[in-house]
């Protein structure tokens, strides 16, 4: 359990310096910073969850969500207690901390701060943040491990289903 609660420390701590760094460059210089033809620094305000959804639901809106997002949390930490698997109690911390940074925002801002501003021409990608990527690659992993890790598909029991279907 420890990993996973010092993942989910050092995801927050890194998303929480990332957004106050970010910030004050962006509040200094402009809204906008190209970088490249594809990747640019915003300043954006999500009070929504993934890709704004449910931004409408005014002040309540913070409170709502992030009593969800730590309902979902006390969730993870008890899947975490019970976890074995060194990479999936990493992967849980990353979503933990991810969902933990984002939680700091909403109640101390109001909105959740997005900056990571990824395109291809005018099509571009909804603005995010680095708890947001954390929580996507600890979810990516989650979902590997459970369609790929040890007990699922894994070469053994693919093995035992190609010779069941030759018999």
């Amino acid at each position: 359990m420890k990993r996973g609660l010092v993942a989910a420390f050092l995801v927050v701590v890194a998303d929480q310096v990332s957004k106050f760094m970010v910030f004050d460059y962006l509040n200094h210089t402009a809204n906008v910073v190209e970088f490249s033809s594809w990747f640019n620094l915003v300043m954006a305000w999500n009070t929504g969850v993934s890709f704004s959804m449910l931004h409408n639901m005014g002040d309540k809106g913070v409170y709502v969500l992030s009593l969800f997002a730590l309902t979902v949390v006390g969730f993870l930490i008890y899947w975490l207690k019970k976890e074995k698997i060194k990479l999936m109690q990493i992967a849980l911390g990353f979503v933990i901390g991810g969902a933990i940074g984002n939680v700091i925002d909403r109640l101390r801002l109001g909105a959740v701060f997005d900056f990571l501003d990824v395109h291809v021409g005018a099509h571009h990608w909804p603005a995010f943040n680095v708890a947001d990527s954390f929580i996507c690659i600890g979810a990516t992993l989650i979902i590997c491990h459970g369609l790929f890790g040890e007990g699922n598909l894994s070469k053994k029991n693919v093995q035992s289903v190609e010779k069941e279907m030759k018999s």
